[in-house]
């Protein structure tokens, strides 16, 4: 038994750490098109031997076409920013059920929190969520001021080993 865990930690620690850029073109663009550009990717694909890592970057309400949407409506906002968080998800063969952190930013936390929190509970449980990810609320200015809400979310889950 000592030795078969051994030889696991062998094997992981010579198997390479593969990465690549997450993009859905379909919910929204890259940020290195907008007018001004920024220099991130918006997410990214970590495999080890078996085990995916989703990195998903600030995900707010931003359209295909790189526009805000639903300016000044947080709750439509946050919406926008599920479905842009859920179709970079669907795009690596993932859902909600395997997130296991997000890092939520709202630019007014004591005006919109509870609006946020309620989205959220009602959102989690469409999702069937159980057990809920961990989470961290911050205020924060956000890269555009038409923005109410951001989030990054980390995914986790194993894809099957493929017999050589």
């Amino acid at each position: 038994m000592v030795a078969d865990i051994a030889d696991v930690i062998r094997d992981i620690a010579k198997t390479p750490v593969v990465k690549r850029a997450i993009t859905n073109h379909d919910v929204l663009n890259e940020a290195y098109s907008y007018k001004r550009p920024s220099s991130f990717s918006r997410g990214m694909r970590i495999e080890l031997n078996g085990l995916v890592i989703l990195l998903i970057s600030g995900t707010a309400s931003i359209d295909e076409n790189g526009k805000v949407a639903h300016v000044g409506d947080f709750r439509a906002q946050l919406a926008r920013t599920y479905h842009n968080i859920t179709g970079l998800l669907a795009a690596e063969g993932a859902t909600w059920k395997d997130i296991v952190r997000t890092t939520c930013y709202l630019r007014d936390i004591e005006r919109d929190y509870a609006a946020f929190n309620e989205e959220r509970t009602k959102f989690f449980a469409e999702q069937g969520l159980d057990p809920l990810p961990a989470s961290t609320g911050i205020q924060a200015i956000l890269c555009f001021p038409e923005l109410l809400v951001e989030i990054e979310a980390i995914a986790m889950f194993r894809v099957p080993k493929t017999e050589d």
